[in-house]
Protein backbone atom coordinates (compact mmCIF):
# COMPACT_ATOMS: atom_id res chain seq x y z
CA UNK A 1 0.00 0.00 0.00
CA UNK A 2 1.83 3.39 -1.01
CA UNK A 3 1.72 6.53 1.33
CA UNK A 4 -0.90 8.33 -0.56
CA UNK A 5 -3.39 5.83 -0.38
CA UNK A 6 -2.70 5.01 3.74
CA UNK A 7 -2.96 8.89 3.79
CA UNK A 8 -6.11 9.15 2.02
CA UNK A 9 -7.59 6.12 3.92
CA UNK A 10 -6.44 8.16 6.95
CA UNK A 11 -8.29 11.63 6.13
CA UNK A 12 -11.33 9.37 5.35
CA UNK A 13 -11.70 7.85 8.59
CA UNK A 14 -10.57 11.15 10.25
CA UNK A 15 -13.86 13.10 8.77
CA UNK A 16 -15.79 11.89 11.31
CA UNK A 17 -13.21 13.05 14.05
CA UNK A 18 -13.24 16.31 12.33
CA UNK A 19 -17.48 16.25 12.16
CA UNK A 20 -17.64 16.00 15.88
CA UNK A 21 -14.78 18.40 17.43
CA UNK A 22 -16.78 20.79 15.24
CA UNK A 23 -19.78 20.25 16.86
CA UNK A 24 -18.16 20.23 20.35
CA UNK A 25 -15.67 23.42 19.19
CA UNK A 26 -19.14 25.05 18.86
CA UNK A 27 -21.12 24.13 21.79
CA UNK A 28 -19.49 24.55 24.69
CA UNK A 29 -17.67 26.95 27.49
CA UNK A 30 -13.55 26.63 26.29
CA UNK A 31 -10.83 26.10 28.77
CA UNK A 32 -7.42 24.82 28.29
CA UNK A 33 -6.40 21.88 26.91
CA UNK A 34 -9.46 20.51 25.55
CA UNK A 35 -8.75 20.25 21.60
CA UNK A 36 -5.51 18.49 22.89
CA UNK A 37 -7.52 15.81 25.05
CA UNK A 38 -9.61 15.89 22.57
CA UNK A 39 -7.66 15.20 19.43
CA UNK A 40 -5.23 12.73 21.32
CA UNK A 41 -8.31 10.54 22.17
CA UNK A 42 -9.48 10.63 18.67
CA UNK A 43 -6.65 10.27 17.31
CA UNK A 44 -5.27 7.28 19.73
CA UNK A 45 -8.81 5.52 19.19
CA UNK A 46 -8.95 5.96 15.69
CA UNK A 47 -4.41 4.41 15.43
CA UNK A 48 -5.64 1.32 17.47
CA UNK A 49 -8.90 0.46 16.52
CA UNK A 50 -7.45 -0.72 13.07
CA UNK A 51 -5.03 -2.46 15.43
CA UNK A 52 -7.54 -4.20 17.04
CA UNK A 53 -9.41 -5.24 14.01
CA UNK A 54 -6.56 -6.86 12.35
CA UNK A 55 -5.92 -9.02 15.28
CA UNK A 56 -9.64 -9.65 15.97
CA UNK A 57 -9.95 -10.79 12.04
CA UNK A 58 -13.01 -10.82 9.76
CA UNK A 59 -14.96 -13.73 12.51
CA UNK A 60 -15.39 -11.30 15.25
CA UNK A 61 -15.79 -8.74 13.57
CA UNK A 62 -18.80 -10.09 11.66
CA UNK A 63 -20.31 -11.25 15.40
CA UNK A 64 -20.86 -7.15 16.35
CA UNK A 65 -21.03 -6.25 12.70
CA UNK A 66 -25.05 -6.12 13.10
CA UNK A 67 -24.79 -3.07 15.99
CA UNK A 68 -21.70 -1.51 15.47
CA UNK A 69 -23.57 1.14 13.51
CA UNK A 70 -26.61 1.13 16.12
CA UNK A 71 -24.13 1.47 18.99
CA UNK A 72 -22.01 4.47 17.47
CA UNK A 73 -25.27 6.28 16.83
CA UNK A 74 -26.99 5.80 20.10
CA UNK A 75 -23.86 7.44 21.63
CA UNK A 76 -24.05 10.60 18.86
CA UNK A 77 -27.51 10.76 19.16
CA UNK A 78 -27.45 11.21 23.36
CA UNK A 79 -24.38 13.36 23.01
CA UNK A 80 -26.12 15.59 20.73
CA UNK A 81 -29.40 15.57 21.77
CA UNK A 82 -27.98 16.73 25.32
CA UNK A 83 -26.11 19.67 23.34
CA UNK A 84 -29.35 20.90 22.01
CA UNK A 85 -31.25 20.61 25.30
CA UNK A 86 -28.53 23.16 26.64
CA UNK A 87 -28.74 25.27 23.62
CA UNK A 88 -32.33 25.74 24.21
CA UNK A 89 -32.31 26.15 28.24
CA UNK A 90 -32.10 30.00 27.52
CA UNK A 91 -28.94 30.16 29.56
CA UNK A 92 -27.38 33.28 28.64
CA UNK A 93 -23.24 31.84 29.29
CA UNK A 94 -21.72 29.45 27.50
CA UNK A 95 -22.42 25.53 28.59
CA UNK A 96 -20.44 24.55 31.24
CA UNK A 97 -20.25 20.91 29.76
CA UNK A 98 -16.98 18.93 28.98
CA UNK A 99 -17.70 16.89 26.58
CA UNK A 100 -13.53 16.49 26.70
CA UNK A 101 -13.43 14.38 30.04
CA UNK A 102 -14.24 11.03 31.04
CA UNK A 103 -17.41 9.24 29.72
CA UNK A 104 -18.40 11.80 26.75
CA UNK A 105 -14.40 11.64 25.85
CA UNK A 106 -14.18 7.47 25.27
CA UNK A 107 -17.48 7.54 24.07
CA UNK A 108 -17.19 9.84 21.55
CA UNK A 109 -13.76 7.98 20.78
CA UNK A 110 -15.24 5.23 20.20
CA UNK A 111 -18.35 5.82 18.14
CA UNK A 112 -15.80 8.24 15.73
CA UNK A 113 -13.34 4.91 15.97
CA UNK A 114 -15.77 1.79 14.97
CA UNK A 115 -15.24 2.04 11.04
CA UNK A 116 -11.16 2.02 11.62
CA UNK A 117 -12.09 -1.35 13.27
CA UNK A 118 -13.11 -2.44 9.61
CA UNK A 119 -10.40 -0.85 8.10
CA UNK A 120 -8.16 -3.04 10.38
CA UNK A 121 -9.68 -5.65 9.51
CA UNK A 122 -9.59 -5.02 6.01
CA UNK A 123 -5.57 -5.02 6.19
CA UNK A 124 -5.69 -8.30 8.01
CA UNK A 125 -6.72 -10.09 5.07
CA UNK A 126 -4.82 -8.67 2.78
CA UNK A 127 -1.77 -9.21 4.80
CA UNK A 128 -0.97 -5.59 4.94
CA UNK A 129 1.51 -4.54 7.68
CA UNK A 130 -0.22 -2.75 10.53
CA UNK A 131 2.06 -0.23 12.03
CA UNK A 132 2.72 2.39 9.54
CA UNK A 133 -0.65 2.56 8.26
CA UNK A 134 -1.75 2.90 12.08
CA UNK A 135 0.51 5.71 12.92
CA UNK A 136 -0.47 7.66 9.74
CA UNK A 137 -3.76 7.57 10.53
CA UNK A 138 -3.44 8.60 13.80
CA UNK A 139 -1.54 11.66 13.37
CA UNK A 140 -4.07 12.89 10.73
CA UNK A 141 -7.64 12.15 12.78
CA UNK A 142 -5.44 13.95 15.80
CA UNK A 143 -4.76 17.07 13.22
CA UNK A 144 -8.35 17.18 12.14
CA UNK A 145 -10.01 16.53 15.16
CA UNK A 146 -7.76 19.64 16.61
CA UNK A 147 -8.06 21.96 13.38
CA UNK A 148 -12.73 20.96 13.76
CA UNK A 149 -12.58 22.13 17.05
CA UNK A 150 -11.14 25.23 16.84
CA UNK A 151 -13.08 25.76 13.82
CA UNK A 152 -16.44 24.78 15.55
CA UNK A 153 -14.69 27.33 18.50
CA UNK A 154 -14.82 30.37 16.08
CA UNK A 155 -18.40 29.41 14.45
CA UNK A 156 -19.79 29.68 17.79
CA UNK A 157 -18.34 33.14 18.75
CA UNK A 158 -19.35 33.99 15.34
CA UNK A 159 -23.15 32.83 15.96
CA UNK A 160 -23.52 32.05 19.14
CA UNK A 161 -25.99 29.48 20.67
CA UNK A 162 -27.39 28.43 17.49
CA UNK A 163 -23.80 27.21 17.19
CA UNK A 164 -24.38 24.95 19.86
CA UNK A 165 -27.72 23.77 18.27
CA UNK A 166 -25.65 23.15 15.27
CA UNK A 167 -23.39 21.16 17.02
CA UNK A 168 -25.52 19.21 18.28
CA UNK A 169 -27.24 18.59 14.75
CA UNK A 170 -23.66 17.76 13.47
CA UNK A 171 -23.53 15.02 15.78
CA UNK A 172 -26.74 13.60 15.09
CA UNK A 173 -26.53 13.92 11.66
CA UNK A 174 -23.27 12.04 11.81
CA UNK A 175 -24.84 9.22 13.75
CA UNK A 176 -27.90 8.92 11.15
CA UNK A 177 -25.13 8.58 7.89
CA UNK A 178 -23.54 5.56 9.80
CA UNK A 179 -27.03 3.94 10.01
CA UNK A 180 -27.72 4.88 6.45
CA UNK A 181 -24.92 2.91 5.39
CA UNK A 182 -25.36 -0.22 7.07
Amino acid sequence: MSFVEMLLIAIGLGADAFSVALGIGAACEHKFGQEVRLAASFGLFQGVMPVIGWLLGAHVLAAIAAWDHWIAFGILLAVGLHMIVEALCGHEEPVKCDHTRGKHLLFLSVATSIDALGVGVAFGLQHARILIPCFIIAVVAALMTYVGYHFGRRLSSAIGRQAEVGGGLILIGIGVRMLWQM
